[in-house]
């Protein structure tokens, strides 16, 4: 079987935007091999990056295209004959799919009688294949920002493309984008190998030859090796370490092609300053990594990672350049901070007035005042509250208040305007330099949390219900005013909040057991126009629910459909307008677990079945505008089956919320479990849709409160075809 090398060289592709890349065109290459039936069973597709170029080798692939036979469907029999003579339309349907028109067949399918006409296909060489498809392909990778580079030519890439390398086997594939013809001459590293082209033989020996001009293109190997002589690097310093940081060692391994570490120094009264801020200057402009001692106190040293192979001498002149460079970057943050001490934090709240949260929302001032009502509402809504002792609970609300009313404030001051990517962590320094309460200083420090699915959640409930606060007031005001997410675009990084929103509400044990997410939300609709609007209001709940799914999926690896399941978990009411009795979301999620363990038993999936059947009923009545009871009326049973069922739901309902507070799920799901017989014997003995109108309406009544006891838990109906999803895990 043949193997292919695709290889895209370009000038420096943003660190960010390469991962991403790499993923989407091994799978735009791959799927473009399986839709033109290249692709084997053995295929086997491997990418590859750096900052100057991505790859794709694919090996075993198909030398060319199968002959196919193909049924292609034309017109009408009635538009296709007249009288039973073939009529223009028949005429061009044969001409169009190369037969004569006596060759046409008739066929009946789901529309009615058409036309039809075998084709012969004859199968096209993999080279013309790939010649063909692979410029839209490339043309088709998704990049956040890019750019035009030929004047008056329509081609757009991250980046101006500067070489493409297209063999299959031994022979050159004459491809050609952005006005680049493809050929087997790579470029190596640009300062260790220079500007002598590289020649690729085969696609096969890629890896090894770009290897010898000094790049390694598997960013998982580079991703190593740079871990490697940071270790190697840091054990010139007895007992220290350098301090874990994911995040940089994936941006430094999409910023080299040939890696290396050297460790510098700087003086220890720089050590005076956070670490939070020390470590900020060295990762974020620099991109070093801090090293630390066996305490985890900071080292006046640091590691940097070179795109170069240097010797000693080398070594001492980029060393000291560093540490040059550094020092200045040390020395502003320590101006930075003494001058923004000289003004409080208090008062620069008065100063957020003229800081700009978003044009049609007003000032930061404006948002801390949101988020200061927004606060006491979430508070408010705590079910049981969350103390005992009032003066505890005062305390508490106290603290809550002056942390979100300073939580902004750090915004005025010259530390967040050079290191923006401190907000929130220097209002909490510069709280706790001022001597503010320890609880205050960290929810202000802690209330831009979490940032992402890696970070960590608050410290503090203070911390948590600040977080909140800020986060769901932001997409319900960004949501009133048109702002919310489409596709891909976020601007605002909405999806971001829904997904911090529900981590807090999960993972924090000291909120989840009062909070549900309807609690949050409706603190936020507060004195909104989305009171007015049920279709806003809808909305914007439903974005909150994806978040959530998404982070069962995503965070808790729960099977999709049980995510799906438990979305609208916890309340008797209805989508958008809550009552009842509401479950936190710490124990949905650890419901959605403990069901996730158990979806494909047969007690599971028998229910799941019998109470999907349900829905579809209650369903077609709805569609044919049937109106019924909330809850049924025994006087009008007339089957045993009927009395069966209604007891056994009110025995489910009085069970599977004590057990679901004692969080005993399995016990929950065992319970939900015992609706199997009496629903069996219902759906054998009675017919619900007689037409007997109060009958009729009455055993709907029964099923209705049947699902909807259940439902509180979950929607039982989203698992009936789960079985073919648990076999294909």
């Amino acid at each position: 079987m043949p193997a292919f090398l695709l290889e895209i060289g370009s000038e420096e592709i943003p660190a960010g935007m390469i991962a991403a890349a790499q993923t989407e065109l091994a799978q735009r290459v791959e799927k473009l091999l399986t839709r033109e039936w290249l692709a084997t069973e053995a295929l086997q597709v491997t990418s590859y990056s750096t900052p100057r170029r991505l790859a794709v080798l694919v090996e075993d692939l198909l030398p060319g295209q199968p002959d196919m036979q193909e049924e292609i469907v034309g017109p009408a029999t009635k538009v296709a004959y007249k009288d039973g003579v073939p009529t223009p339309a028949a005429i061009a349907f044969a001409k169009k799919s190369g037969v004569e028109v006596s060759a046409l067949k008739t066929i009946q399918n789901a529309k009615g009688e058409y036309v039809s006409a075998t084709v012969h296909r004859r199968g096209r060489a993999a080279a013309e294949v790939l010649k063909d498809g692979l410029a839209a392909e490339i043309a088709g990778i998704y990049w956040p920002k890019s750019m035009y580079w030929r004047a008056g030519k329509p081609e757009r890439f991250v980046r101006p493309v500067r070489w493409l390398v297209a063999l299959l086997d031994q022979e050159i594939l004459p491809l050609e984008f952005a006005g680049v013809t493809a050929g087997r001459a790579s470029c190596g590293h640009r300062v260790l190998h220079g500007d002598v082209p590289v020649v690729v033989k085969t696609p096969q020996e890629y890896a090894q030859t770009l290897a010898a001009a000094y790049v390694e293109v598997d960013p998982a190997a580079r991703r190593e090796r740079i871990r490697k002589a940071l270790d190697k690097a840091t054990r010139q310093i007895a007992g220290a370490r350098w301090r874990e940081d994911e995040a940089l060692v994936e941006i430094v391994t999409n910023l080299t092609e040939w890696p290396s570490v050297i460790l510098g120094s700087f003086e220890r009264e720089y050590l005076t300053l956070p670490d939070e801020i020390l470590v900020t200057v060295m990762r974020g402009h620099q991109k070093y990594f801090a090293l630390e001692d066996s305490e985890k106190k900071l080292l006046p040293n640091f590691l940097a990672v070179l795109n170069l192979e240097v010797d000693e001498a080398g070594a001492a002149v980029i060393r000291h350049g560093n540490e040059r460079v550094l020092r200045a970057r040390f020395n502003d943050a320590r101006f930075f901070w003494d001058v923004d001490q000289k003004i409080p934090l208090v008062d620069r709240v008065e100063m957020l007035k003229s800081v700009t949260f978003q044009k049609d929302l007003g000032s930061y001032w404006d948002k801390t005042e949101r988020n200061r009502a927004v606060a006491r509402q979430i508070i408010d809504r705590f079910d049981p509250p969350l103390f005992d002792s009032e003066v505890k609970f005062n305390t508490f609300c106290a603290g809550v208040d002056q942390a979100a009313l300073l939580a902004k404030a750090d915004l005025t001051t010259e530390m967040v305007k050079e290191f923006t990517e401190l907000q929130g962590v220097v209002g909490g320094l510069y709280a706790r330099a001022q001597r503010l309460p320890d609880g205050v200083a960290r929810a202000i420090h802690d209330h831009y949390k979490p940032a992402s699915q890696e970070d960590t959640i608050p410290s503090l409930p203070a911390g948590s219900v600040v977080a909140l606060a800020d986060k769901i007031s932001t997409i319900v005001d960004m949501f009133a005013i048109g702002l919310q997410p489409t596709g891909s675009k976020d601007p605002f990084a909405l999806r971001r909040a829904g997904n911090g929103v529900v981590r807090i509400l999960v993972e924090d044990d000291k909120l989840n057991d009062g909070l549900h997410l309807a609690n949050v939300y409706l603190a936020a609709m507060q004195n909104t126009k989305a009171m007015e609007d049920a279709d806003l209001r809808g909305a914007i709940y439903e974005f909150l629910l994806d978040r959530f799914e998404f982070y069962l999926r995503e965070a808790a690896k729960v099977n999709p459909q049980v995510a799906r399941a438990v979305r609208k978990a916890g309340t008797t009411g209805s989508d958008y307008e809550v009552d009842g009795r509401l479950i936190a979301y710490g124990k949905i999620a650890g419901f959605a677990k403990a069901l996730d363990a158990q979806v494909g038993s047969p007690n599971v999936l028998a229910v799941a079945e019998l109470l999907k059947r349900a829905s579809n009923i209650l369903r077609q009545a709805k569609e044919k505008e049937i109106t019924y009871a909330q809850s049924p009326n025994e006087k009008y049973f007339q089957e045993d089956a009927e009395i069966s069922l209604l007891e056994k739901v009110y025995k489910v309902d009085d069970g599977i919320h004590m057990m679901y507070a004692d969080r005993k799920y399995s016990q929950v799901i065992d319970m939900i479990a015992e609706l199997k017989e009496p629903l069996n014997q219902f759906f054998d003995s009675v017919m619900v849709m007689v037409e007997d109108t109060q009958l009729r309406d009455n055993r709907l009544a029964l099923l209705a409160r049947t699902v909807s006891v259940v439902r509180w838990a979950a929607d039982f109906s989203e698992l009936a075809s789960i079985e073919k999803s648990v076999e294909s895990f």
